[in-house]
Parts: structure tokens; sequence; C-alpha cells
């Protein structure tokens, strides 16, 4: 089979955590390739994500690695396993760009989720009429039938709040972001309302951090950490013009969990938050 174009996120981070152990234990691509009967190129193509590896060939390899982490290996086998075709989100593929697909299988997968957001509300607690004004005003400006695949995406992203066992979801949002009248007063006021009912959910957090906070946060760029089935494959989702960039880096993985730790200090609680948010969408 020729090497994928294209892999999805999963698939690249399947090959990076092989990678990863490899090198930590110190072995070449040329003596993996030779353990499991292949050759260099193979193994970085594997590494990379654009060739497929399978459940016995994932164990040879880290028993080589001398990886014993068995949740670990686990949840490698499970990402292996994992094709095209089968989530809701494949059925975007060729409409909207990857980094949309992206997003959508990190939320499906995660365990918990955190953000940070200065100026829009999460993705996931989105109104559709919130959705639709913010796509509408990208620039340059995007064909209708884009806008509305982007709009019906987004809402069915947020299903993964609503399955039987939902991830834990905590958004830390700034004030600057409850008071922009995105498409109009009402829209504005309706996207309040809805933030409100879904604190109601028992998996989800709102917190605000307000204008008069006296401690500087670096809010200007929007982050989402996605925990992993296994602390090794959490994830930080930075947003970027072109579709978002995905980091897995120990050091990067450290900087966001603290980031996000310190914005938690700085935030008001949830029951003072859910107050704020009622006085900002009564007074539109």
């Amino acid at each position: 089979m020729p090497p994928r174009d294209n892999p999805t996120a999963r698939q690249a981070r399947l090959g990076s955590e092989l990678r990863k152990l490899r090198e930590r234990a110190g072995r070449t691509a040329r003596e993996a390739a030779g353990l499991i009967s292949t050759d260099q190129a193979r193994i970085s193509h594997i590494e990379a994500g654009r060739s497929g590896i399978g459940e016995e060939r994932i164990r040879r390899l880290a028993s080589f690695y001398a990886c014993d982490d068995e949740a670990l290996i686990e949840a490698l086998c499970v990402i292996s396993r994992e094709h095209r075709g089968q989530f809701w989100w494949d059925e975007y593929r060729g409409t909207l760009a990857p980094g949309f697909l992206n997003i959508a299988e990190l939320e499906h997968h995660a365990s918990h989720m955190r953000c940070l957001q200065s100026m829009t509300l999460p993705g996931l607690l989105q109104t559709p009429e919130y959705a639709r004004a913010l796509f509408e005003g990208v620039l340059p400006a995007l064909p209708e039938d884009e806008v509305e695949a982007r709009v019906e995406h987004r809402m069915r992203r947020q299903s993964v709040l609503d399955r039987d066992k939902p991830p834990a979801f905590e958004a830390i949002v700034h004030e600057a972001s409850l008071r922009m009248r995105v498409g109009g007063r009402k829209v504005a006021r309706d996207q309040l309302e809805h933030l409100l009912e879904a604190t109601d959910r028992p998996n989800v957090t709102v917190r605000v951090i307000a204008f008069a906070s006296e401690q500087f946060i670096e809010v200007t760029q929007t982050v989402l950490y996605a925990g992993g089935v296994v602390p090794q494959l959490d994830t930080v989702h930075i947003d970027a013009p072109f579709g978002g960039v995905q980091l897995d880096a120990a050091a990067d993985l450290h900087r966001y969990r603290m980031q996000l730790d310190i914005a938690r200090q700085a935030c008001l609680t949830p029951e003072e938050s859910r107050s704020f948010i009622h006085h900002i969408a009564r007074d539109l």
C-alpha cells in the first residue's frame, strides 16, 4: 500500500509516539526495521503517520524499546485499528480543511478538556447563529455553502458533551468575549443565555477572567488542552489562521498546563462567573 498523502492527526500521533519510544530506547530506525522485517523508509513512513502498522508489530516494537507501559501500548493499538470513514467528521473530508477534522477527532477521543479564550466563546458552547456570524466575518469572505458546512460541523462537534460518559470540560473565558456583540445584540444575548444553560451540565464548568482582575494572563492565543486516555497522549490545540496546530512535546504540554492553572487563579469562581454572565446578558 502506498504511503498516505494526508494522515489524520491521530495517525500522525501514533507514529510520533513510536518514534519517541524508539529514541528514548536509543534504537535506530534501521534496527527497528530489522526487527519487523521491513526497511528504514517504511519505519520513517510509520513514524510520520504515512503508513499504518498492526497491533502485533506495535507490541514487538514496544518490547524492543523496553516499554512496559501496557496502558500506553493498548492506546496505540486502538489508534492503529482506526480508519478513515468510521467517524462522523470524515463526511467533511474534501469539504472542510483538515484542521476542522482534526479538532473534532481530538475532542471525540479526549478524556477531559480545558480551554482558554479571550475574544470569542468556545466552539463547543456556541449557538448556530453565533457560529454563523463568526464564519461570515472571515476575510476574504467564504462561500455561503462553506459557511453552512462550518456551522453544521461545529454544531455536530458539540455532541461530545451530551454522550453517556462525556468528558469534563472547563472553559476559561475573558470578559472581552462576553461583551463582544457578535452577530448583533439579540444573537449575543441568546449566546450568553445558552452559555448559562450549558453550565447546568455536571461536566461543564465556565470561569470568567474579569477586566477588573489585577493578575495579567497571556490570553491572546486560543488554547485547548485535551487529555488523552493516558497522559502521554495529552494534546494542546492552538488556533491558527489555517486550521490550528497540535502540540504534544512534553515541554509544550507542561507550559500550557501551567498557563491554564495560572489563568484559573485569576478567574471568578464558577458561581461568581454565572452571576457575572447573567448580569452582562441582562444589560444587552
